[in-house]
């Protein structure tokens, strides 16, 4: 399946791509990559990835919090990129699973 935008931005400073899909073992992935001079002054290092992973067991939850028949993974990536199409997408994410009790690994590389 392919990969769904939920942020891009590009600009002198700072370049932020914030993609979500499933992965080849079923998981939701949400991951995300912000590389620049902004991200250097910012973090000490020019680059920043982080990610969030859901086991398939736990994508089961979204369905009926978003109203949509089990196993649309298609009208699911839809339903998150229409809530979570913005720059601190990786964080309201995150929050909104820990406010559904969803559980999911994260992981953040500097």
């Amino acid at each position: 399946m392919e990969k769904t935008t939920l942020y891009y931005q590009e600009s002198p400073g700072i370049k932020v791509s914030i993609q979500i899909y499933f992965n080849e073992k079923k998981q939701l992935s949400l991951d995300g990559y912000d590389i620049g001079s902004a991200v250097k002054e910012s973090l000490g290092d020019s680059d920043y990835e982080y990610i969030h992973t859901i086991e398939p067991e736990e994508v089961e939850k979204f369905y009926p919090i978003f109203n949509l028949p089990m196993d649309d993974k298609v009208g699911l990536l839809a339903a998150i990129k229409k809530e979570f199409s913005v720059p601190n997408a990786y964080t309201l994410f995150g929050e909104f699973m820990k406010t559904h009790d969803i559980k999911y690994t994260s992981f953040t590389w500097i």
